[in-house]
């Protein structure tokens, strides 16, 4: 099965996402990590779209969505919430379950809180939180600020792979097959020729704004659903106390919280092996 390319405009902007499966079935949004594309969901989706209306958006600054113009006000969870509430309202979708790696994990965070948007209450059924928390490690975000803010730059794709296949190692196993379409579905060439990661360097203007956005504890606190915590075994983004402080808050002092720890994996397991689609799935039909 192949997706299908679609634009929208939402909250202003252009918004590209590919979409899986009939519409007749219960939506699933993917929502992808900081500086990557809808298209890190292919496998998934393409193993969820028998059951599932798979919708996987590029966030603005990303892939084939439009950039901003005003990065230290719009490459934030504010901005992202009110096209997330214009793309679901543009397709006609009144609930959806939530996946989201990193950066898209948090997204649904905030909007399944809907503390700051009230219009998205309600409309997230279940959350996947891929190798994201409602508090993260400070070293680790300090990584990514150096290696997003200045992407590199190659004068061939094949350069470009080998840098991804060293850069995102934590991702856990990759066929070549898998490691060169993560490749071509995240590069663009620039006007002198070279290539470079698909992304805005601005994006991570996210992480100098001055009230910072972590933690989401009131966030995690106020859910009222099922939430599945997916961890790589190696990550460096989140702790395994927070993992247990998560136990005993929030929707996980209530019962609705599961739990996963990746076996070969750091930040964030890439979703694309059969062990991690079956515990996705299985997560879906129980918060059916």
């Amino acid at each position: 099965m192949k997706p299908s390319s679609h634009y929208l405009q939402c909250h202003g902007f252009n918004i590209h996402f590919t979409a899986w499966g009939d519409a007749s079935q219960p939506v699933v949004i993917a929502w992808h990590g900081l500086a990557r594309t809808g298209r890190d969901f292919d496998a998934l989706a393409e193993q969820l779209a028998p059951h599932y209306r798979v919708i996987c958006p590029d966030t603005i600054g990303r892939g084939l969505s439009q950039w901003s113009s005003a990065p230290q006000d719009d490459y934030s969870f504010a901005t992202y919430a009110r096209i997330t509430l214009d793309l679901m309202d543009a397709l006609q979708i009144e609930k959806a379950h939530w996946i989201g790696t990193s950066m898209g994990g948090a997204l649904g965070l905030v909007c399944a809180a809907g503390l700051e948007l009230p219009a998205l209450q309600g409309r997230i059924r279940s959350l996947v939180l891929n190798d994201i928390a409602p508090e993260i490690s400070a070293t680790a975000v300090e990584r990514i600020k150096a290696y997003a803010g200045q992407p590199p730059v190659f004068d061939t794709v094949p350069e470009l792979e080998a840098f991804f296949r060293q850069a995102y190692a934590p991702f856990g196993f990759h066929t070549d097959a898998q490691w060169t379409h993560l490749t071509e579905t995240s590069t663009r060439r620039l006007p002198d020729g070279r290539v470079t990661p698909h992304y805005d360097p601005h994006i991570t203007q996210q992480f100098f704004r001055a009230e910072p956005e972590y933690p989401m504890w009131n966030a995690y606190d106020a859910l009222t659903i099922p939430v599945m915590v997916m961890r790589g075994a190696n990550s460096d983004l989140i702790s395994t106390d927070t993992i247990h402080a998560m136990r005993t808050r929030g929707p996980g002092a209530k019962g609705w919280l599961q739990t996963q720890e990746i076996e070969g994996c750091g930040h964030a397991p890439a979703l694309n092996v059969p062990a991690q689609w079956q515990l996705v799935m299985d997560f879906l039909k129980s918060a059916a």
